[in-house]
């Protein structure tokens, strides 16, 4: 009988994985796909050369996971850490650009530098403290609870119709609503304010850094050492019944919710999981560029991640409209070109651009136009350079990624009820009622993005529940 099986390869599956082998026992890892990595898959999608990652792109919360610490991720692989880690035209040539340096920051945007300092500051000199708080399910009191205090009151602040009573101009308001879009929802509110906080706090502490050759590099520097502690690897595999795998003692599911469905619940457990929602879906388009992108503002091409859509007010109106379940005519667009750090991405002289919007879930719609349109406002000329492209619908990032339901791929709506709730409202919300089955997904805490912390908690609790294995960060 295996010791652990772990179902699904994304980071949090790959983390899992490590730690078990690490811990001395006998772990197979079962991928659906040909390839592991989940959401840090890269591959050529539109010409040969040219390396598009498949979901996530630049990773704010990487580097500062107290996971890849531990595990020296920042060691294994090649990074880029820019300059400039965001940037957020405007019409007429305008920019906001959130500079690594605080300072930077703040006096380019002139009158309104002082309320966006005031605002981050205190969060980029206590970043520990904020990842502490952010990096945890809820439940439980934080390490430093002034950091988490601070974070709180500008959470309350940014996630009401006060959320620009600071600013004066549009620049920093727009450049803040940009950020808040990384999370879908209603705009704003407090999970987008939050998601914004946390990901403008590591614009200005460690940066927004990018894995040299794609996000595979991240899911590769895991899989090797798995591996190297004896893992073992099924790829093109497909779970479709917790019966499949429960011949092992311990399984970890690095999947959406669902899965457990295919076993025997409890009734409020399951009840619990009905009541879990999604969020909206989104479109992706991929591009081979035949070179840069021509940017009114050049400052813009400094930064490896772009958020397109205009004003504060204009992206607020477009997230609200997809929340209503419409697509918007003026759509707010997350767009990287990590060719601007990363010369690997493409062949010589060429460069490639990922790029999504989010959608009602369950969406069929081809964004190609929508995203080419919002990125010709900003980057008059952009059609011209263009080589090809690659489009993913919502309903087809499901069909790509079962984890991503309706094209969610956050796994789970990011409301504030549902970061207690994830997927039940619990102090252990990686163990199910299922005896020796625990979920790791996103669709636990502490939730989406690439810090592999999901799967850490996870297997720390499965390894002290089943083989009185006790572990901790840095030991």
């Amino acid at each position: 009988m295996t010791d652990v099986t772990v179902v699904g390869s994304g980071p949090n599956g790959l983390a899992a994985a490590v730690v078990a082998a690490r811990a001395g026992l006998d772990v197979l890892l079962i991928e659906r796909a040909d390839t592991i990595g989940g959401g840090t898959r890269t591959a050529e999608l539109t010409l040969p050369g040219f390396l598009h990652d498949v979901c996530s792109a630049v990773h704010p919360t990487a580097l500062a996971s107290p996971f890849f610490r531990d595990f020296k991720l920042a060691e294994r692989i090649e990074w880029m850490i820019p300059d400039a880690s965001y940037a957020h035209p405007l019409d007429g040539g305008a920019a906001a650009i959130a500079w690594r340096d605080l300072d930077r920051t703040a006096d380019a945007l002139g009158h309104d530098g002082p309320a966006w300092r005031h605002l981050v500051e205190p969060l980029v000199d206590h970043i520990e403290g904020v990842v502490d708080f952010t990096g945890h399910q809820l439940l439980r009191i934080p390490r430093d609870p002034l950091a988490a205090l601070r974070y709180g009151l500008r959470a309350l602040e940014q996630g009401t119709p006060l959320a620009d009573i600071r600013f004066r101009g549009t620049a920093a308001p727009a450049l803040f609503a940009g950020i808040a879009a990384h999370a879908a929802g209603r705009h704003p509110s407090l999970a987008t304010a939050g998601a914004a906080l946390l990901l403008a706090a590591h614009g200005h502490a460690g940066g927004w850094p990018v894995p040299v050759g794609g996000s595979q590099a991240i899911a590769n520097a895991l899989l090797g050492d798995f591996v190297a502690h004896g893992g073992r690897v099924q790829t093109g595999r497909h779970v479709e019944s917790l019966a499949e795998v429960q011949p092992s003692k311990v399984v970890l599911l690095d999947t959406a919710p669902e899965l457990l469905f295919t076993a025997e619940l409890p009734g409020r457990y399951a009840r619990a999981l009905r009541r879990y929602r999604y969020g909206s879906g989104v479109a992706k388009v991929d591009f081979a560029l035949d070179g840069p992108v021509p940017w009114a503002n050049a400052e813009i091409s400094l930064a490896p991640t772009v958020h397109l859509g205009g004003t504060a007010g204009e992206i607020r109106h477009a997230e609200n409209t997809v929340a209503r379940g419409r697509v918007p005519d003026n759509p707010y667009v997350l767009v990287t070109q990590p060719s601007v750090v990363d010369s690997t991405r493409a062949p010589e002289g060429k460069q490639v651009l990922w790029a999504y919007t989010h959608v009602p879930a369950d969406s069929t719609l081809d964004a190609t136009e929508l995203v080419t349109a919002q990125v010709e406002r900003f980057a008059p000329g952009f059609r011209a350079v263009v080589l090809a492209s690659h489009a993913t619908s919502a309903r087809a990032e499901e069909e790509l990624n079962p984890n991503y339901i309706g094209g969610d791929i956050y796994s789970g709506a990011m409301t504030l009820t549902q970061l207690v709730k994830r997927p039940v409202v619990s102090t252990t919300p990686w163990r199910t009622p299922i005896r020796g089955v625990y979920l790791c997904s996103s669709a636990t805490p502490p939730g989406p993005a690439v810090h592999g912390m999901n799967g850490w908690f996870a297997v720390r609790l499965a390894l002290r529940d089943h083989f009185g294995i006790r572990l901790r960060l840095g030991r």
